[in-house]
């Protein structure tokens, strides 16, 4: 047979493939409306979240079923998830693969009034907390029991560092490209979890030896020395001249918010932080994307008015320090990269925290750490931190090609994509 028309007979089986899909989605899911989303920027943009507001969706389809919907691009569907938990991003969440200058996408939202329709998406974000049962406290360590993984825990007045009682010592959170977690103890460090695979990996982590990790692994390991600094992203307040840890609290609730497909969260409420004459009571909101290396961190206290919420990174000689600043409307960022991964072999590993520049106080620094002082607004404050070890798929190698990401990063931010309804329901 020609080679043309073989290829044309292939073309015709494909588009009648997607005319009948688009067609049994219509069925299942009878009402829709579309959203326009735009990139502002005059450069590429890959991996993009694009959040759908659920106030946004009721004013426009009042009718609109999380439960039971789906979004298509054109006639192909792509992974969603709407997220119900979540008190700073509620709605339905997905991720574009890529997104030209200026351009736009238009997608619709088919849904059914009823029912529930779950979709199955391959997971590329995940959200989790385990902890043992079946055993107990003995003289602050967890004696016996197994792992068990919960969508919360209260930690045990028991509880402290290197108890054994928490997988990995506290909440993980990871994308396809990156994976962290953060001690739920005194110490409240944030740490990172270098990839060598897209997969889902936190659900393996320690399971084979309490802290197997250390040690390369097929999946990665943890690249970060945390210590007493402030690792990658850790709150703190700038205090005395040191930047001090969440290491006195009443009590700690970690809750996990979602654990979605294309996005996962977790939120924090420590109560009683005890720090420069107040004790505070905070809640943390980390998030992460499909497709991104990049945690999101709202962070929101009551119970006094502090000066400043700080954060930051380890300072490593083997790693060089960098910044950048603006005006108010821009985002600028500290960042080191260098030989400083945990992994004998001396690789490149990059980290940074980004910020407004409308919320800078100061970049300064203690024993330990480079600290940016954030000014909170309403007593809240938030920013990003990222981690970009060079092993993981399609890593970042050079500091050059670091410095381009993070230049690229912060104009992302500062130029985020633009959603609008451009239909009403309809059948």
């Amino acid at each position: 047979m020609n080679v043309r028309v073989t290829f044309g007979l292939i073309v015709l089986s494909l588009l009648s493939a997607g005319s009948v899909l688009a067609q049994n989605l219509k069925k299942e899911f009878p009402k829709s409306f579309t959203i326009t989303v735009t990139n502002p920027l005059d450069q590429q943009r890959d991996d993009v979240m694009v959040l759908v507001e659920g106030d946004d969706i009721k004013k426009h389809a009042a009718a609109f079923n999380p439960k039971a919907f789906v979004v298509l691009d054109g006639t192909k569907e792509i992974p969603s998830q709407y997220n119900t938990k979540d008190s700073e991003n509620r709605g339905i969440v997905v991720v574009l693969d890529r997104l030209g200058p200026k351009a736009s996408r238009n997608l619709t939202i088919r849904y059914n009034e009823t029912g529930a329709a779950p979709r199955n998406y391959t997971k590329r974000t995940q959200a989790e907390v385990s902890h043992k049962v079946g055993g107990e406290f003995q003289n602050r360590k967890y004696i016996g029991g197994s792992f068990q993984n919960v969508d919360s825990l209260r930690v045990p007045d028991e509880h402290t560092d290197h108890s054994y009682f928490i997988r990995y010592e506290g909440p993980g959170w990871e994308s396809d490209k990156v994976g962290y977690r953060f001690y739920l103890d005194w110490r409240n460090g944030t740490d990172v979890f270098g990839k060598k695979t897209k997969d889902m990996v936190l659900q393996q982590v320690g399971q084979d030896g309490f802290d197997s990790y250390h040690d390369e692994q097929p999946w990665g390991m943890d690249v970060l020395k945390v210590g007493k600094s402030l690792g990658v992203g850790t709150l703190a307040m700038f205090h005395e001249g040191q930047a001090k840890r969440m290491a006195e609290t009443d009590s700690m609730i970690s809750v996990i918010t979602e654990n979605g497909n294309v996005y996962s969260s977790i939120r924090t409420n420590y109560y009683g932080w005890n720090i420069a004459g107040m004790k505070l009571d905070v809640t943390s909101h980390l998030s992460i994307p499909a497709g991104s290396r990049l945690t999101h961190h709202q962070v929101e206290v009551k119970g006094g008015t502090p000066q400043n919420l700080s954060t930051g990174l380890i300072k490593d000689k083997r790693a060089n320090f960098t910044t950048r600043t603006g005006k108010a409307q821009h985002w600028g960022y500290i960042a080191t990269y260098g030989k400083q991964s945990l992994n004998g072999e001396g690789d490149n590993l990059g980290i940074a925290v980004l910020f407004r520049m409308k919320d800078l106080l100061e970049i300064t620094e203690d024993e330990l750490s480079h600290v940016v002082q954030l000014k909170p607004s309403g007593n809240k404050v938030e920013y990003y931190f990222l981690a970009a070890w060079e092993l993981e798929p399609e890593g970042i190698k050079t500091k050059t090609d670091f410095i381009k990401y993070l230049n690229k990063t912060a104009q992302e931010l500062e130029n985020p994509v633009q959603v609008q309804f451009t239909s009403k329901p309809k059948m």
